[in-house]
């Protein structure tokens, strides 16, 4: 693999280039080079998966103060499954990069979504080990963490009930959704609703849906209550 390539692209200067060649290492590679010596990256990616949930359920904890403890546990949930792990991957190419045997990747192995996953946990992991859980955490600054700020998640998150339960902690609060406007064709329609506490506008949301769009509202008013 080339090594220089990636970290030129990733902005990041391994101390030991050994990890991060194990990290892009799949078995199947080292079972077809048994005469030579080389690792696979299952270790560092078991070590990867530690790294990334603690890496996530801090960030969760520190940026979302109103989101409850089983909320938090849902939204990791979605962020460390294989499909969004993949999608990490894809985004950094790291596909191209990956070290597998013949029959491996002559059946799309650098598509395939468990490798993908594996190789970014893995990948993680050597980093780790190479600088230290801040330099890691730098890394999900840079990758993951702007994808949850964006929204890339909020398909696993009921915005609503989070904000009634907010809300619900004072007597004297309440939550109401109004639809404030319609647009476009019917066949290609998209609503704004605002939410209002208290009858004051605390959030605007656009969607497709009118659902889709209270569910954006109430998410821009917990960020509003959050900052």
């Amino acid at each position: 693999m080339d090594v220089a390539q990636l970290e030129k692209q990733l902005n990041i200067s391994f101390h030991n280039h050994d990890l991060i060649s194990q990290a892009f290492t799949h078995s199947s590679y080292v079972n077809e080079h048994r005469n030579e010596v080389f690792s696979d990256n299952e270790r560092l990616e078991f070590l990867g998966d530690a790294v990334l949930e603690l890496g996530v359920s801090q960030h969760l904890f520190r940026k979302n103060r109103k989101m409850p403890e089983g909320e938090m546990t849902k939204l990791r949930a979605a962020i460390v499954c294989e499909p969004s792990l993949k999608g990490f991957a894809q985004d950094l190419n790291f596909g191209a990069y990956l070290l597998l045997g013949k029959g491996e990747d002559q059946t799309g192995g650098r598509e395939r979504p468990a490798i993908l996953a594996d190789v970014f946990e893995a990948f993680l992991g050597a980093l780790y080990l190479d600088q230290g859980f801040d330099t890691a955490l730098k890394f999900l600054e840079d990758y993951v963490f702007p994808k949850i700020q964006a929204g890339a998640f909020s398909h696993e998150m009921d915005y609503k009930s989070q904000l009634q339960e907010f809300v619900q902690q004072f007597k004297n609060k309440t939550v109401e959704y109004k639809i404030v406007e319609e647009r476009g064709p019917s066949h290609n329609k998209e609503f704004v609703a605002n939410v209002f506490i208290n009858d004051e506008v605390s959030g605007e949301g656009i969607g497709r849906t009118k659902k889709e769009a209270e569910q954006r509202a109430a998410k821009l008013a917990i960020d509003g209550l959050d900052a």
